[in-house]
């Protein structure tokens, strides 16, 4: 066994046998399941003729493509460690506006405006990645100066005013449901896949091994051969790209994009990245569990509204998982090692 392979090895090692299966262990990754499961249920009794519908299970599942990108984007850069990429929202909002502008406004062809549009989200990227990776910038820093700096030129682009006017064709790639009257659209599978192939590379490549093994200790695995600064700037690129594919395909879904929409999306997205760690793989940053995790937050905001609550309820809720999932995320991880 090599070095990497060993301490690697040491490093998933965190559970002593004789733990496992017991009730800590179950409910350190179950337990928010439950409560979903829960909500569910509660809301369904209480509401039964409005949450207890194909509607509102059209919503949960099929009206969260936005987040389910943001919070892939901005897994790529906190799995290796970087902590945190401020601007994934602002440059998947970018994104969305650049294709709105420039397919209504300069009437260029949806598909190069969508691929530019990519291009310029992956450049930031590249960016960010070498003023933190090579130049060694905080990393909060850089990138709460580009989210603010990518907000700006997108209320430049725009005027300060919302864009629409997107072929109707062209919303099929995020709303196309496969002839089935009221299922589900595609983007939910296309942020389905995205999730599931994530997960793949972390459990089953190398280079998901070697970007978990950079987040926890980067001079350890540049002694054991992995190329860190490489991986550290491919994450950033790749959230980028996320990020863009994210804006491109919610300009898609709604026919275009307002400027300001993005950044409504940072509070929930921290919150279903970090309520993630207490899903599946306790203390550990997983796609899967943040994917559940949107889930999570859509059901207990739907069913907080139909119940009667405000527009305000939503940052209220989405405060207090973020504050309980970061709380649980620090348990775990101590426990951990």
């Amino acid at each position: 066994m090599t070095t990497h392979e060993s301490a690697t090895a040491a490093i998933s090692r965190v559970t002593p046998d004789r733990e496992r299966h017991g009730f800590g262990w179950w409910s350190s990754r179950y337990a928010v399941i439950v409560v979903w499961l829960a909500l569910i249920i509660l809301f369904s009794l209480l509401e039964p003729s409005t949450f207890f519908t194909a509607g509102a299970f059209r919503v949960i599942f099929g009206g969260q493509l936005e987040l389910v990108f943001l919070s892939a984007g901005l897994l790529c850069t906190i799995i290796v460690g970087e902590f945190v990429d401020m601007s994934v929202a602002s440059n998947f909002g970018l994104s969305a506006v650049l294709i709105s502008v420039l397919n209504v406004n300069y009437h260029w062809d949806v598909w190069v405006a969508a691929v530019v549009a990519v291009a310029v989200a992956a450049l930031v990227g590249v960016i960010n990645g070498l003023l933190v990776v090579r130049v060694g910038v905080n990393t909060i820093v850089v990138t709460l100066g580009m989210s603010t700096v990518l907000l700006g030129l997108a209320m430049w682009v725009t005027n300060l005013q919302p864009i629409s006017g997107l072929p109707q064709s062209f919303a099929q790639i995020a709303l196309f449901t496969f002839g089935i009257k009221g299922g589900l659209p595609i983007g939910f599978f296309i942020g389905l896949v995205l999730m599931l192939g994530f997960a793949y590379i972390l459990q089953f490549t190398p280079l998901g091994r070697n970007m978990r093994f950079v987040g926890e200790n980067r001079e350890v695995s540049r002694l054991a051969g992995v190329r860190v600064n490489r991986i550290r700037l491919g994450a950033f690129v790749a959230a980028g790209v996320i990020a863009g594919i994210g804006g491109v395909l919610a300009a898609a879904k709604t026919g275009g994009f307002d400027s300001s929409v993005s950044q409504t999306y940072l509070l929930p997205m921290f919150a279903a990245v970090f309520l993630g760690t207490a899903i599946l793989q306790p203390g550990r940053f997983n796609p899967i569990g943040t994917l559940i995790a949107v889930y999570f937050l859509a059901t207990g905001v739907l069913g907080l509204q139909l119940l009667g609550a405000t527009s305000w309820v939503a940052n209220v809720f989405y405060g207090a998982v973020l504050i309980t999932a970061v709380t649980l995320s620090t348990i775990l991880n101590r426990r951990t090692r």
